[in-house]
């Protein structure tokens, strides 16, 4: 990638240790709001860094995605694109990804998913308690990380959880850069003949799931299609385990490294667990031990005509992305944006978007990362690392594959 530099404030940069990158993002915030980037893949684009500049974009309905989703335009970022990502929710813009949204939202509501919390946490037992039965190192990803998310999506979704590892293979290619993996088209051929057959058996038979509500929902006088209910479908199923799994492990391991946080958290898990979950969110990430690097930024949108963000003109046909990790450390929005502090109470970060596209499964998110982190401590308050985390590269999320941990 090559880009705009003032000495200093270099963007790309990294990796560096989370300290310096800290420095380094506090230069650059003070130095301008956004940077010219151009990406491996797709061209140039705005990489957004403050936070109210992002917040800006992300509540513009001027900025929209049609370009990437027909083809127009290549997506620009530092990987090829999965293509099978362009046909889900994320890719539509208003009125048409309003009026899905809207009937998500619906089964995804506050209220459905505090219902859905008892069963969270027993499920978090069952886990625990079949670790609990062997003695020895256990990889946290395989056996609480993963489960944990997938049953919970498998209930709200109406699909029977012991599909998990087609979920995972499923996600897995989705998710796949071009060239990863050879059984993708497959693999996505396999997802959309499964979930079209499930939509048909719940247009006969409703339950008391999402896919049963979408698939009698109706919007003024019209039903859905299947053609419109895929794509929710789609980007609940490849997003909805993959990046929860990710953050109740990265959860536990930032805490694991962090024996001041820690030893805090287990004064009171449950009470704790809320503001705990939203400081992994915005800054779990630099308390892992890895280096820190930023370049690419969340999926760009394309201007529909020129707009002004924070003195800096977007020309019309420019693409813009937000870089959540520049504006997850915004000093002008967050204190000490460099602590990692689990009872930070103001924490407005952008790690789950913002706006018309924040993310459709975010009160799920939120809730199984609750539930995930407390009761594995409630539990096993002597749990420890034993090992190295291992993570995938050859996917988009780059998802965590093992964290060994023992007791």
């Amino acid at each position: 990638m090559t880009e705009t530099t003032s000495v200093g404030t270099e963007f790309p940069f990294g990796p560096v240790s989370p300290d310096d990158a800290v420095e380094h993002m506090k230069r650059l915030l003070a130095d301008r709001p956004m940077t010219k980037v151009t990406m491996p893949h797709g061209g140039d684009l705005w990489v957004v860094h403050r936070n109210r500049a992002a917040k800006e974009v992300l509540a513009d309905p001027r900025f929209v995605r049609e370009p990437f989703r027909t083809g127009e335009r290549v997506v620009p970022f530092p990987v090829p694109f999965p293509d099978f990502l362009r046909t889900t929710l994320q890719f539509e813009d208003p009125p048409q990804h309003t009026k899905l949204r809207k009937l998500v939202q619906k089964a995804i509501s506050p209220r459905r998913v505090r219902e859905m919390r008892s069963s969270a946490v027993a499920f978090a037992n069952e886990l625990i308690d079949r670790m609990l039965a062997r003695d020895g190192v256990h990889n946290l990803v395989a056996e609480y990380a993963v489960p944990l998310p997938i049953e919970m999506l498998s209930s709200l979704l109406g699909v029977p959880s012991s599909d998990r590892e087609k979920f995972e293979r499923w996600s897995s290619s989705s998710m796949s850069v071009a060239g990863a993996s050879d059984s993708s088209a497959a693999d996505m051929a396999e997802l959309a003949a499964y979930m079209t057959d499930l939509i048909a058996k719940r247009r006969e038979e409703p339950r008391d799931d999402l896919l049963s509500s979408l698939a009698h929902a109706r919007e003024k006088d019209e039903t859905l299609t299947d053609a419109e209910i895929l794509p929710i479908a789609f980007i609940l199923i490849v997003g909805g385990f993959d990046n929860t799994a990710n953050f109740i492990t990265t959860a536990v391991r930032s805490l694991l490294r962090s024996d001041e946080q820690r030893a805090l958290f287990l004064t009171d898990p449950d009470g704790l667990a809320p503001t705990a979950a939203e400081e992994v969110l915005r800054h779990g990430g630099f308390e892992t031990g890895n280096p820190v690097g930023a370049g690419g930024g969340l999926v760009p949108f394309v201007a529909k005509e020129d707009v002004l963000v924070d003195g800096q003109l977007i020309a019309a046909g420019e693409a813009v992305a937000i870089d959540p990790v520049s504006t997850n450390h915004d000093p002008a929005t967050f204190e000490e944006p460099g602590r990692f502090d689990i009872t930070r109470k103001d924490n407005p970060h952008l790690m789950l978007s913002h706006g018309l596209h924040h993310c459709l499964g975010a009160p799920l998110a939120r809730m199984e990362l609750q539930v995930g982190m407390s009761e594995i401590f409630k539990r096993i308050p002597g749990l420890r690392l034993a090992g190295e985390a291992e993570a995938r590269s050859d996917v988009l999320t780059q998802p965590m594959t093992g964290l060994p941990v023992t007791w």
